[in-house]
C-alpha cells in the first residue's frame, strides 16, 4: 500500500492532466469589498432549476464569506484574463491592488468584467466533503459574451487550440 503523501502527490499530478476552464468565484466582504478566488472546481449540475456546483476549501476566506452571505458569483474567464486569474489565485494577504474597472456586478453578486460568462447565484445547498464544501448555487441571473476560454492544464494557464485547421 502506498503512503498517504505519495497518494496525495499522485492525486495532484493526475488532476493536473485534466484540462479545465478557469473561473473566479466572487462574493462580498462585510465592509462591502469584493473578495474572490480562482477556481477550476465548478460545473453545471441541473438545467431545471439552473444549478451550479462550486467546491471551496474550508480554510479559504471565500468559504466563510459564501456561508455568511448565501451568495456568490461565478465568472468564466476569457483567454485575455490570465492576470485576473493569477491575482485571485494569490493569497489575499499577498495580493496587490486590482483595478475596479476589472470588476462588475450582475444582479446581487460581484463578477469579473468582460468574462465570457458570469452567473449570480444563491446558495441552494452546502455539503461538507473532506476539507472542502460543495456549494450548490441556484443561478438567478446570467450573462454570456463572445470570447475564447482561459484554460488550466498541467498547472499552467493556456488557450484552447482548435485542431481543425482546414
Amino acid at each position: 500500500m502506498e503512503s498517504t503523501d505519495r497518494i496525495q502527490q499522485m492525486y495532484r499530478d493526475a488532476w493536473s492532466r485534466f484540462a479545465t476552464g478557469v473561473t473566479v468565484i466572487t462574493t462580498v466582504e462585510p465592509n462591502g469589498n469584493v473578495h474572490g478566488m480562482t477556481a477550476s472546481s465548478v460545473t453545471s449540475v441541473s438545467l431545471d432549476p439552473p444549478l451550479v456546483l462550486a467546491v471551496v476549501g474550508e480554510e479559504r476566506q471565500s468559504h466563510g464569506l459564501i456561508s455568511n452571505t448565501g451568495r456568490f458569483g461565478i465568472s468564466i474567464l476569457d483567454s485575455s484574463q490570465t492576470d485576473i486569474a493569477k491575482h485571485f489565485a494569490t493569497p489575499p494577504e499577498s495580493r496587490g491592488h486590482l483595478e475596479s474597472s476589472l470588476l462588475g456586478e450582475l444582479e446581487q453578486s460581484p463578477v469579473i468584467a468582460n468574462a465570457i460568462a458570469s452567473m449570480d447565484c444563491s446558495v441552494f445547498a452546502a455539503h461538507p466533503a473532506g476539507d472542502h464544501t460543495v456549494f450548490i448555487g441556484k443561478v438567478e441571473a446570467i450573462s454570456v459574451s463572445d470570447g475564447d476560454p482561459l484554460v488550466w492544464f498541467q498547472r499552467q494557464f493556456g488557450v484552447f487550440a482548435d485542431g481543425n485547421n482546414g
